[in-house]
């Protein structure tokens, strides 16, 4: 796929522009025009572009006063000035404001092309260099997509061929697999990496705002829109629209983003005027979304849209080869955080983890990982802290091990040995009991930070605090 840049002449005469537009246009840029900087700053409010040619004398305006305005509304833009009127003086000015070079008109075509060439090389440093492109791509980096599985390694290699096309991919998968690591990796191995990826949870935006976070509004569209806003389809202009749990999005907008993809066009909230980008579109869900399509939770033909391409993630029980490896990263990334220093993870607690079904899939693992290794005494990890509960509870209920070394297929009960006469002067924890001495035992090992001890407990913040005051004080 060729990439399409965006360039806005702002000019006042129009025969100038329109062999700028033929010339440019049949080296494949997208090309606006406008006549007064009125027309031209429209045009940079609706939509994105690469370079500006801008005039340094408008009917309207003094392209020197309209050149900072410009690298306000949109940093990254690169200016060219243009002026048949030039002085050694104003192009040092223009200089100085942020153009990114100035040209004598009438100009040689072919070194206006060299011009934009180069301006666009310089764009994509000042957006590579610069926080821009972590507040705009939100984390367009090289996946991290960990395993040595053959399944993996296939999976990784039919991602890589569907990146290079513009067809809408559906990644299937329960939750945990990974399904915005693979989103990310289809945005990162595309022609449209140097865009915008955008991702947005389909099933944690309101249905009232989700329209507008989709596709933006105008000044005045309701109580409290107090100035334009852009939509996500805008801002994933000529880059990658990820959206998550695309399941939940509510039916009366499902018709709207079918629209959208079949032509490209918009409105936005509380205006009449189309806008057009081009945008590739991923979804993801935990759903059976054909199923919800046939029985009528979900529109077929926007299931069918959606469905181009698709990528279905196994769950981490089903590509075992992945587990021990995918652990190591996680210890590695948790001691970059300084989360613990010099743990290793114990072959019984390996051969533990190696027999766990993981429900909650590569999250979960990362989730244990994390736990255990605050938990950890010593520089070991061992069963016992990927579940301390069960030691709680005096219970080993895991698949995995034997205290000899043996393994076997079906679940292992161990009561843990006690006298008799032991047993009969412990009173029996109540569940409850058992709960407060887990959550005391996290808080504890995290030095009562009860962020973190939420976390590792797997519930908010909030409802950690109401336990604490079910339990009384704590120290």
């Amino acid at each position: 796929m060729k990439y399409h840049y965006k360039v806005l002449i702002l000019d006042d005469e129009e025969g100038f522009r329109e062999i700028i537009v033929q010339r440019l246009s049949r080296r494949g840029y997208e090309v606006l025009e406008a006549g007064t900087a009125q027309e031209g700053m429209a045009l940079l409010q609706e939509s994105f572009f690469d370079v500006v040619l801008l005039d340094l004398r408008l009917p309207d305006g003094d392209g020197l006063l309209l050149l900072p305005q410009i690298k306000q509304r949109q940093p990254d833009l690169q200016v060219v000035m243009l002026t048949g009127h030039g002085t050694v003086e104003s192009a040092i000015e223009a200089m100085k404001t942020g153009a990114y070079d100035y040209l004598m008109k009438p100009c040689n075509l072919s070194e206006l092309e060299i011009t934009i060439q180069k301006a666009l090389e310089q764009r994509k440093l000042m957006i590579e260099n610069t926080g821009l492109r972590q507040v705009v791509n939100r984390q367009n980096h090289e996946p991290q997509i960990i395993g040595e599985s053959e399944l993996l390694r296939s999976l990784k290699e039919l991602t890589r061929k569907m990146a290079q096309a513009d067809t809408p991919v559906l990644i299937q998968g329960e939750s945990g697999t990974g399904k915005e690591l693979f989103a990310r990796a289809l945005h990162v191995w595309s022609p449209r990496s140097a865009r915008a990826y955008i991702p947005l949870n389909s099933g944690a935006i309101p249905e009232a705002l989700m329209e507008s976070e989709l596709f933006g509004y105008e000044k005045g569209a309701f109580t409290g829109a107090n100035a334009t806003k852009l939509g996500l389809v805008e801002m994933a202009d000529r880059g990658t629209l990820f959206l998550d749990e695309i399941g939940e999005m509510p039916f009366s907008l499902q018709i709207k983003l079918l629209r959208f993809l079949e032509t490209g066009e918009f409105r936005r909230v509380g205006d009449t005027r189309l806008r057009r980008v081009q945008v590739r579109i991923i979804t993801a869900t935990n759903r059976d979304l054909k199923q919800e399509a046939e029985q009528g939770r979900f529109r077929q033909d926007l299931f069918y849209r959606l469905n181009g391409l698709t990528l279905s993630l196994p769950p981490l029980r089903e590509r075992k080869d992945d587990i021990i490896p995918l652990a190591q990263y996680f210890l590695d990334s948790n001691r970059k955080r300084e989360l613990s220093q010099g743990v290793l993870l114990s072959e019984e607690g390996k051969q533990a983890l190696l027999h766990y079904d993981f429900p909650g899939n590569v999250r979960e693992l990362a989730h244990l990982i994390e736990r255990a290794m605050i938990l950890a005494e010593g520089f070991e990890i061992h069963p016992e802290d990927f579940w301390p509960e069960q030691v709680l509870t005096r219970k080993r209920d895991l698949k995995p091990w034997k205290e000899n070394g043996d393994l076997r297929e079906e679940n292992i009960t161990e009561e843990i040995r006690i006298g008799e006469k032991e047993k009969q002067s412990i009173p029996t924890p109540t569940l409850a009991d058992v709960e407060r001495a887990y959550i005391l035992q996290i808080l504890r090992k995290v030095n009562g930070n009860r962020t973190q001890a939420a976390r590792l407990l797997g519930i908010s913040v909030r409802n950690l605090y109401r336990k604490i005051e079910e339990f009384g004080e704590v120290n």
